[in-house]
């Protein structure tokens, strides 16, 4: 499977995996698993509202509100550009946060508005006393396939629980866009004209002149 299509498959299953916990797994969850079953009962809370799924930009605002406390975009953005990271300007580095971080959230609230028939399960999850990062395991459920093993990778800081990965089927969303991010670079020569992409990218697509997707 391409890096694309694995990367763009893994961010709707993430947020169809926030759509629905399996009931009685919620009330034994640790500290970063209720992070992410937050989130889930926000998202499935809202969805119910089929005129609200009707607005693209209520929609995109909401999500992005949902998942930007349970979501560390810094780090996020700084794995996912590695080495260019390390070089790039303190400009590029915010244009960059703030254009990748507009490409996950319409990403995510496509995947809202296109799909609800799932759940997850959350598997045990072992933490030692003290522990300040942790990789929660779920399975994303659908009638009729096998369940989709939906890992993330978070991080306590400042007394919050953040995801700063997601693996799919053992696929890592950042070691995808590490790769699709630097075959950009080297294609278009520069960082800033990747980020120059992003912003027309964004911009059709919120504007609803464009579904596609990076």
């Amino acid at each position: 499977m391409k890096a694309k299509q694995v990367t763009v498959f893994g961010l709707l299953v993430v947020l169809l995996s926030f759509m629905s916990v399996t009931k009685g797994a919620a009330a034994d969850l640790l500290p970063p698993q209720q992070a992410i079953q937050e989130a889930s009962a926000q998202l499935q809370q809202r969805l119910q509202d089929k005129s609200f799924t009707k607005d693209f930009a209520k929609i995109t605002q909401f999500v992005n509100e949902v998942i930007y406390p349970h979501t560390d975009f810094d780090r996020i953005s700084a794995l996912v550009l590695g080495k260019i990271w390390k070089t790039a300007t303190n400009d590029e580095r915010e244009r960059f946060k703030h254009e990748f971080q507009t490409l996950l959230v319409r990403t995510y609230s496509r995947a809202f508005v296109e799909f609800n028939d799932w759940s997850v399960r959350f598997l045990p999850l072992e933490m030692e006393s003290g522990a300040t990062k942790a990789v929660v395991k779920t399975e994303v459920l659908q009638p009729g396939i096998q369940p989709i093993g939906v890992n993330y990778r978070m991080l306590l800081a400042d007394g919050v629980w953040k995801a700063y990965d997601i693996m799919i089927e053992g696929v890592s969303l950042v070691t995808n866009y590490r790769t699709t991010f630097a075959n950009e670079v080297q294609t278009k020569g520069s960082l800033n004209a990747v980020i120059d992409g992003l912003v027309k990218r964004n911009a059709a697509a919120l504007a609803g002149k464009s579904a596609a997707n990076f």
